[in-house]
């Protein structure tokens, strides 16, 4: 608890809440644009109406919902190109390096 505490005190409480709120914001925002703009986009260059969400191959009774996976991935690499570029931007790798 101590620990957490002294975080909260040199990291401050309110660049934490910014962090998590925008975090928050830019993820929905990621997630719409994979599900309404990119996921047709690749399903019409597939050949597959529709999104590529709902791409699957059926062995047997089993579905392997490759393109939910393929949008998930989506989603990932672009949230972690933001963060990185705006981490860059602002400079905050600095900040965590010793004095």
């Amino acid at each position: 608890m101590a620990g957490f505490i002294e975080f909260i005190r040199k990291q401050g409480v309110v660049g934490l809440a910014v962090g998590f709120i925008l975090g928050g914001a830019v993820s929905k925002v990621v997630a719409s644009l994979v599900e309404d703009i990119i996921n047709p986009i690749i399903g019409l260059v597939l050949g597959r109406a529709g999104d590529l969400s709902t791409a699957y191959i059926a062995i047997g009774s089993a579905k392997i919902m490759w393109g939910n996976f393929a949008s998930v991935l989506i989603d990932f690499m672009i949230i972690s190109a933001v963060v990185y570029y705006v981490f860059k931007m602002l400079g905050a790798e600095k900040l965590d390096k010793k004095a």
